[in-house]
């Protein structure tokens, strides 16, 4: 059942993605000088990848058929850098971060959760051995440092133990006495009822009596409870026997399935490879020895010797069957590289030719070309990933018979193409020492010729002789280094989907009256996962999507910019470097350790990607003027190293720089914002944030429960959402914490909590002023 409904869902969303793709190749051809219809157009392209997206990560996540999950992955990698692009051409449009398109969903009858970006689980699943093998040395290096996080253990006199140890120990003798007690009692009472019983005879009144007692109880009780399910079942809050019996036997077949495909996943493709092996193995030997033969004969016809056998870097005996020669091969590499030092020089020219040009007034000419042209989408780097996934799908999965498949596991019709493409290299390789051998003495024999062979072996003993004195440090020790310095620290477990926060309702009414509404959480989020998680989760995507190096998170105190970084690093399983003023003070002095630092931090982070570099209070760095306070902690050392490090970083590396900040206004901002080239500004929640539609998303209710509170009705959610205006996230959970103390915690049950209390609490606090909100604007 479950098998085919991901099937369907898969299907669904491939016939969705045919239709997109024609939508594409029809609608962002054509320039279109109407900017409203530009960005609708936009708008519900990113609409609808996104609930491709859903499904597709949805039947990728539930499929057992690793072959199917494959296609799918092609896809969704697609899909995800395809939503980047768009979204990248939509924030060019209107020069902003966020968008609102909520007259659009209301247009489609599609809710805010329908485009809530998902997080790929996959980005976990595929690396859980390693994340959980990396903890427990990260774990291990920090005990032995001594640097582990432990509980603050109140300092008490040598006397005032001795007295904490006497109460604890004379109450356990107390307790052990008085079970001790009980238990002779209660033996004395047993041996006196046996006594009376065997003297008396038992009365059959009284014993028919207990009987019905307990046969009654049982009966009501089963009553009882059968009324109970039944009306929850008619209230919708469970689900009928049928159903539920139904969901319970899925979950136990998807157990089963998931770890049958493990398990088959592992032997099968080894068994089918082994087969390829003993069945065709000698006939593609023979084939390959024929032709690699029939190459040196004519290779001797044309030039009047036997070509030098090919290197394996040279690719060995396939740069022989490609029919030239080893010295046309490198000819045309020699070639390629002049062509592509041809390409710089004329792009450098180019870029010259642009800042001269810029500097008279042919920009405006420029400007008015395009605005008669009309905008036209930027050529795509994943349509034909799409595209091809879709093919394959057509080709080898749409018109599948899948009754006749039940255990889901494998096609070895396909499995067989693939092995025999790793079969026919490795006998390849087999083959190349034996022909080369041969060619040796063919050339001896013929030519009179003598190999060079031992004093090329001799000459690549001193290379990499040479190369072992002068080899660097392992990534272990400098990782090692990095945490015993608070340089690399652990990641708190945090999903993104902890991020409490509602989507904004009225962005598009507020834009028509000419308002810039304030973002709202759940943009916040959503510009989380396409910018932090998307990228670093996938190496496709990171690769061939639009670039973000840095991001920059701004916002009040409070507002839950730590976590967002904490949140990154868990749904990617990323590791956490800090490279805070605060923290890299004192740390490598000097010039010289500085870049070796950053070195470090580039090697290792590069090394075991995903990663993400965090820098706290940020805006210090780049500040105008250093406080008298922080002279000694020298926050501006990584100004001028900061745009040498992001160069370093190229589109196949996943690490990404992250900034905090709840004063940017106070850095000088040429320089910040060619570091920083995505700012997202977090502002406070808002009442639909703070009260929330959906009753379990209640920032109040959220963390009242989460400090151990219970909501009554005496507890008025609504009143606190609205008297918290101003005020962020922390100070809520400040105002909370400072409530619920242990005292009041144990007279929760005879004394409910009041609004009363907390209002008391937040008073005491400074909330975000408006003159803030616009500095921050």
């Amino acid at each position: 059942f479950s098998i085919s409904t991901y099937n369907k869902m898969w299907t669904d969303a491939q016939k969705d993605l045919d239709i997109q793709l024609r939508r594409e190749r029809e609608e962002f051809l054509q320039p279109e000088k109407d900017r409203v219809k530009v960005f609708k157009m936009l708008a519900a392209s990113y609409i609808k990848y996104m609930q491709i997206f859903r499904n597709l990560e949805t039947a990728h996540d539930q499929l057992v058929h690793w072959q199917k999950r494959t296609v799918i992955r092609q896809v969704l990698d697609g899909v995800i850098g395809r939503i980047l692009e768009i979204k990248k051409e939509m924030v060019e449009l209107e020069n902003s971060e966020f968008h609102y398109i909520d007259n659009i969903l209301e247009d489609v009858k599609l809710l805010p959760e329908d485009i809530e970006v998902p997080v790929p689980r996959y980005f976990i699943k595929e690396k859980l051995e390693v994340l959980q093998q990396r903890e427990k040395i990260l774990d291990q290096i920090l005990f032995n440092a001594g640097l582990q996080t432990q509980k603050c253990v109140k300092a008490m006199t040598f006397e005032e133990a001795i007295k904490v140890i006497q109460v604890a120990e004379r109450a356990r003798q107390g307790r052990h006495r008085a079970a001790f007690m009980k238990q002779i009692y209660l033996e004395e009472k047993r041996e006196r009822q046996t006594k009376l019983q065997v003297q008396m005879g038992p009365n059959p009144d009284d014993a028919a009596t207990c009987i019905q007692k307990v046969w009654r109880g049982y009966i009501q009780r089963k009553k009882t409870d059968k009324m109970r399910e039944e009306e929850m079942i008619f209230l919708g809050m469970s689900l009928p026997p049928h159903l539920k019996a139904i969901s319970i036997s899925q979950m136990h077949t998807g157990q089963m399935n998931v770890l049958q495909g493990e398990v088959q996943e592992r032997h099968k493709e080894v068994f089918i490879k082994d087969k390829l092996r003993e069945t065709e193995g000698l006939d593609i030997k023979e084939t390959l020895q024929d032709q690699i033969g029939q190459c040196f004969i004519e290779c001797r016809h044309i030039i009047g010797k036997f070509p030098d056998y090919p290197t394996e870097e040279a690719g060995g005996s396939m740069a022989i069957l490609s029919q030239k020669t080893p010295e046309q091969v490198a000819a045309e590499l020699a070639a390629k590289k002049e062509i592509s030092l041809q390409k710089k020089a004329q792009k450098k020219k180019k870029e010259k030719e642009g800042k001269e040009k810029m500097k008279g007034k042919k920009p405006q000419k420029t400007g008015k070309k395009e605005e008669e042209e009309g905008w036209k989408m930027a050529p795509s780097n994943f349509l034909s990933i799409m595209e091809e996934g879709n093919s394959q799908y057509k080709a080898a999965w749409q018109n599948r018979d899948k009754g006749c498949d039940f255990l889901q596991d494998h096609d070895p019709e396909l499995i067989k193409e693939e092995k025999r493409e790793e079969v026919e290299e490795e006998i390849r390789v087999q083959v190349d020492e034996l022909m080369q051998q041969k060619l040796e003495n063919l050339k001896l024999a013929v030519d009179g010729e003598k190999s060079d062979k031992k004093k090329k072996g001799r000459k690549s003993e001193k290379v990499r002789a040479a190369m072992m004195s002068l080899a660097h440090r392992t990534i272990d020790s400098l990782y090692r280094e990095l945490v015993e310095e608070g340089l690399l620290i652990k990641a708190k477990t945090v999903n993104l989907s902890d991020y409490v926060g509602e989507y904004s309702y009225l962005g598009t009414t507020l834009r028509q009256v000419d308002i810039e509404p304030m973002p709202c959480l759940a943009d916040v989020r959503q510009l989380i996962a396409l910018y932090g998680i998307l990228p670093l989760g996938s190496q496709t995507v990171h690769e061939k999507a639009p670039l973000v190096k840095a991001l920059l998170l701004a916002g009040p105190t409070g507002v839950g910019k730590k976590m967002l970084v904490h949140a990154i690093c868990t749904e990617t399983g990323a590791n956490l470097f800090n490279l805070s003023a605060s923290n890299i003070a004192g740390k490598y002095p000097g010039k010289n350790g500085l870049q070796m630092m950053l070195h470090m931090v580039l090697k290792v982070a590069k090394q075991l990607q995903p990663s993400v570099v965090w820098i706290g209070d940020t805006e210090k760095i780049f500040s105008k003027a250093v406080p008298k306070a922080e002279e000694e902690m020298n926050p501006k050392r990584l100004e001028k190293i900061l745009p040498k490090f992001l160069k370093a970083l190229k589109a196949q590396d996943r690490v990404l720089l992250v900034g905090t900040t709840n004063r940017p206004f106070d850095a000088n901002l040429k320089p910040f914002c060619k570091v920083y080239q995505k700012i997202i500004l977090i502002p406070r929640p808002d009442y639909a944030s703070r009260f929330g539609k959906y009753f379990n998303q209640v920032l109040w209710k959220h963390i009242i429960l989460q400090n151990g509170g219970a909501i009554t009705n005496l507890l008025n959610i609504s009143c606190l959402a609205k008297v918290s205006d101003g005020f962020t996230q922390g100070h809520i959970i400040q105002a909370v914490q400072a409530v619920l103390s242990e005292l009041r915690l144990l007279q929760m049950t005879r004394k409910p909590l009041r609004t009363a209390e907390f209002m008391t609490s937040l008073a005491r606090q400074d909330p975000v002023y408006r003159e803030e909100e616009e500095i921050f604007k």
